[in-house]
């Protein structure tokens, strides 16, 4: 009975542990910036690793929800963090810039099958009432793990001259969240869905609700890692900033997004998601429209944690709405949610293009639309959210 119960308290401590797993994915952004330092890239070609991330989020999500189907929630999590293990430990034991970028395609496939199998997973394990809540506190963790990264790598490389010690550090807690959920027990009580199949996911963006859910996804995503990308770069041109200096300003920004999303997990009891959305993006439009033209770098820091803050919560009130949608096929709507993950991808990867050949601040209003549709979306959701 007394190992009864530590199962079920150990279950969602294992289970939340995989957001902070999940938050490894964020560290492309500040890892891009010192390999294209380290090989002398251009922007267009530092954009490939970011794109060799994220590209894997449209080829093995509804895959991933098939397997989730027939092997389970659980074991396909513990699947994903094996992977991720792996994947943190090959740009350490061998850095060239092919390693580094297979390093990031499979961390990019197992974080995909992570997001995929962990979202409905940890939803299943309370209240369907409290999802909104409950993924914003799974983001807030996430958030957790992304603030570190930056301060870890400028840590590694201003002490121990190598910031690759970085991702020795990833893989020791990614083994550790292996063992802390294979030795807990998991049970699986709301969520109870139909069996994923290729045609059933992509039948889903007919229901214009689901593809109005897919395409905020997609940008949200773009949004947060070509902005993740940009920063750097920003702080340096903008601010004359070193790149060490600079790269502390995705510590500001994930410090941002992890106090967003907390707050964003306490508020979202109380407040309507709908209308927390709507407030959050008018924020973000405002702050991202000043950031593109201030120069001085205290001002700079502000207006990335206002895009951090109002930025954090939207993937979780997003794929929430989704997966309340229609909760009989959660494996599906999971799948086709964290699809649109590959905005990560794509996005910065355009605005890597822009960057060379039209200039900087060209690329910066990329992630600017990017916003501005996002909110038109939402207000066509509107109508339709419960």
């Amino acid at each position: 009975m007394n190992t009864s119960r530590k199962s079920n308290v150990l279950a969602p401590i294992a289970a939340f542990f995989g957001f902070f797993i999940m938050g490894f994915v964020d560290i492309v952004g500040i890892a891009t910036n010192y390999v294209k330092n380290d090989f002398h890239l251009s922007a267009g070609a530092a954009g490939t690793l970011p794109m060799m991330v994220f590209l894997w989020f449209a080829i093995f999500s509804i895959p991933t929800g098939i397997l989730m189907g027939k092997a389970g929630r659980k074991k396909t999590v513990l699947l994903a963090l094996v992977l991720t293990s792996a994947a943190m430990l090959m740009p350490f034991l061998l850095y060239t810039f092919y390693a580094v970028l297979f390093a990031f395609i499979l961390l990019g496939i197992s974080n995909t099958i992570l997001q995929v199998s962990l979202n409905p997973l940890v939803a299943a394990m309370f209240d369907k009432q409290k999802t909104a809540s409950i993924l914003t506190l799974g983001q807030f963790i996430k958030s957790v793990c992304s603030f570190f990264g930056p301060i870890v790598a400028g840590f590694t490389a201003s002490q121990f001259g190598d910031w690759k010690l970085t991702f020795v550090v990833f893989a020791v807690v990614s083994v550790l969240s292996v063992l802390l959920l294979a030795f807990s027990k998991v049970e699986e009580v709301g969520f109870e869905s139909t069996p994923a199949t290729f045609g059933g996911s992509l039948k889903l963006l007919k229901n214009k609700f689901i593809l109005l859910c897919f395409l905020c996804i997609f940008l949200i995503v773009g949004f947060d890692v070509g902005l993740n990308v940009s920063i750097p770069e920003l702080l340096m041109k903008h601010a004359g900033l070193s790149l060490e200096s600079a790269g502390y300003g995705n510590s500001v920004y994930f410090a941002a997004k992890t106090t967003g999303a907390f707050l964003g997990a306490l508020l979202l009891l109380k407040i309507k998601p709908m209308r927390y959305l709507i407030v959050s993006l008018i924020v973000a439009l405002m702050a991202y429209l000043s950031l593109m033209f201030i120069h001085d770098v205290w001002s700079l820091r502000i207006l990335i944690f206002v895009l951090g803050f109002a930025g954090a919560n939207v993937f979780s009130i997003i794929f929430s709405f989704a997966l309340q949608r229609a909760p009989s096929r959660s494996n599906e709507i999971s799948a086709l949610m964290i699809m649109g993950v590959v905005g990560g991808a794509i996005i910065p990867f355009i605005q890597g293009l822009i960057n060379d050949g039209v200039g900087f601040v060209a690329a910066l209003s990329v992630i600017f639309v990017c916003l501005v549709f996002i909110l038109i979306f939402t207000f066509n959701l509107k109508k339709d959210v419960q």
